[in-house]
């Protein structure tokens, strides 16, 4: 009577082993797949840009991380000073301005090129801070020159064509080596994601984000 006790109790232990892992099988997926970027609900106005000066000298140190505060948290850059001391000068000047301040990132590609491209105050991809300088840091020709969580300036393709504008990459993107390279996110690659996961707003692969991403304040450190 007793083995017979024993042997349904392990045949029950047995059954419930098989069981437990099915029954938490379902749960932990969706938890793994659910979305944990939130997003503010926020309103950004296009606006003139504002004016600036531009620098008439390098900074003797530059800044080593640059933080977009945005409605859906905050995306955190490692500069690349030391490579791009022209760009990330006018950068910093302009974000110590307030320049970047409640603009909203215009453009996002998910086809072949997967960037999210912020700094254009009147939201149009035409805006600038009324000059322009210097390309540098570029990089080869070559396949993926522009790797999952580069930052590099937006500008026409031509030479010396920089202003505000600049590319969140998001995936490995090739592009013609045109765009100067001036860091690399370290953290908030989730964010992008989340905004490309949406798409583009009337579908297709270039245009407007469907989420709005919007860059409330630029802390320069």
């Amino acid at each position: 009577m007793l083995r017979r006790h024993l042997e349904l109790s392990l045949s029950l232990s047995v059954l419930i082993g098989l069981l437990f892992p099915i029954f938490l099988s379902t749960p932990v997926a969706q938890a793994e797949e659910k979305d944990l970027v939130k997003c503010r609900q926020i309103k950004s106005v296009a606006q003139t840009p504002k004016k600036v000066t531009p620098p008439t000298a390098l900074l003797k140190r530059g800044p080593r991380v640059i933080t977009l505060q945005t409605n859906c948290g905050n995306i955190e850059i490692k500069t690349f000073f030391r490579d791009a001391p022209v760009t990330l000068t006018v950068l910093a000047t302009l974000m110590n301005a307030g320049y970047y301040n409640r603009t909203s990132c215009h453009r996002l590609t998910t086809d072949g090129i997967y960037v999210v491209q912020c700094g254009d105050p009147t939201a149009t991809g035409m805006g600038d801070p009324g000059f322009r300088y210097k390309d540098e840091n570029l990089p080869k020709a070559e396949e993926e020159n522009y790797p999952r969580g580069t930052v590099a300036m937006a500008n026409s393709g031509s030479p010396g064509t920089n202003g505000s504008q600049f590319f969140l990459v998001y995936n490995d993107t090739t592009l013609g080596p045109n765009y100067t390279i001036w860091g690399e996110i370290t953290s908030g690659l989730e964010i992008l994601e989340h905004i490309a996961k949406a798409g583009v707003k009337g579908g297709g692969a270039d245009g407007t984000p469907l989420r709005n991403l919007v860059i409330q304040r630029v802390v320069v450190r």
